[in-house]
């Protein structure tokens, strides 16, 4: 059997940093909610670009590409230039909420203009304009033409797979029913791939971690939310049950903790070792298991089409015990 392919996504992204809540004092942050600078060093992308380097990982980053609208096309430009220059591949990311900054009253507007940060609920006209000036965006920063997208908050409707068909993207991986359930029985799929119309989605993968007769705990598969153990059974798992590729989901600012307004963070030692774990089991199994991007699987993905997935589970030690490192992790600063 083939090894099964692991893929890592880091959503990149920058923060509105509470300027909507209080538009007087707050402003979004744009860098250094990537780099997360701790200690003299970089905990988030730096740290990312290391790890990889050194496990020999290729991994897909989802940049956010619409919040340029307030920033301009610098500073993430930055970031997509050390994102490819160190190998990895470069898809599109969309967090609509960033096109309220358009607006130069942006502050009056909100006293009865809400912003909005959903794609789903849209047209497919919008969301096509959307999905047009980020893959603008992505190949004025340097990066090949997005196959994939990812939209924020991995919100999805029908419009968005049809406004995804119109642009000519044929991948997505908008779907985590462990974070956001979706509101089309048709898109609860857990894990593996389903084309829907022209459009072939691979979820981030959830999973079940507590069972109450017929009903489900789930959650998603991501550093932060799940630990090391419950990882390495997760993926033995896929790997008996024919499951390819595993859609793992990850932030730069995870692998940070601490204060973001005034800047005062520090590392987040328990999610870089997690993120670590991870990689160096890559490395060391590579007749099971290989690291791949979206751009790198597309193609066989596309051709073997659809392949279903079993729900997975976690043992129920497992869970406790990452609850109980995650309480700990957000309580100690010093862990």
């Amino acid at each position: 059997m083939p090894a099964t392919e692991i893929c890592i996504t880091i959503d990149t992204e920058f923060s509105i940093g509470g300027a909507f809540a209080d538009p007087e004092s707050r402003r979004p942050i744009a860098e250094e909610r990537v780099t997360c600078p701790a200690n003299g060093k970089e905990n988030g992308l730096g740290f990312l670009l290391a790890c990889f380097e050194e496990f020999g990982i290729k991994a897909t980053f989802f940049v956010e590409a619409l919040n340029a609208a307030y920033f301009g096309d610098a500073p993430m430009g930055r970031i997509v230039e050390r994102v490819l220059g160190a190998g990895h591949d470069a898809e599109l990311h969309l967090h609509p909420c960033w096109l309220y900054f358009r607006h130069s009253d942006w502050q009056r507007r909100l006293a009865h203009d809400k912003p909005n940060d959903n794609c789903d609920g849209r047209t497919v006209d919008e969301l096509a304009s959307m999905i047009s000036s980020g893959r603008d965006m992505l190949r004025k920063w340097g990066a090949p033409s997005p196959i994939a997208l990812r939209t924020g908050g991995l919100r999805i409707d029908r419009n968005v797979h049809s406004a995804m068909s119109v642009t000519g993207i044929r991948i997505g991986s908008n779907i985590g029913i462990g974070w956001t359930p979706p509101p089309i029985v048709d898109f609860a799929i857990v894990g593996g791939r389903r084309w829907f119309g022209q459009v072939l989605e691979l979820p981030v993968l959830t999973y079940t971690q507590l069972k109450f007769g017929q009903r489900y705990l789930r959650r998603l598969l991501t550093i932060t939310s799940t630990s090391w153990p419950e990882m390495k059974s997760l993926l033995w798992q896929a790997r008996r049950h024919g499951i390819s590729p595993i859609i793992v989901l990850t932030h730069p600012f995870e692998f940070a903790k601490g204060s973001w307004s005034p800047l005062k963070l520090s590392p987040n030692k328990i999610n870089q070792g997690r993120l670590r774990h991870l990689c160096r089991f890559i490395a060391e199994h590579p007749d099971d298991f290989s690291s791949c991007t979206f751009r790198s699987g597309a193609p066989d993905w596309l051709r073997a089409g659809d392949q279903s997935c079993p729900q997975l589970t976690v043992p129920l030690p497992y869970a406790a015990a990452r609850m109980a490192v995650n309480k700990c992790n957000d309580v100690f600063r010093f862990l």
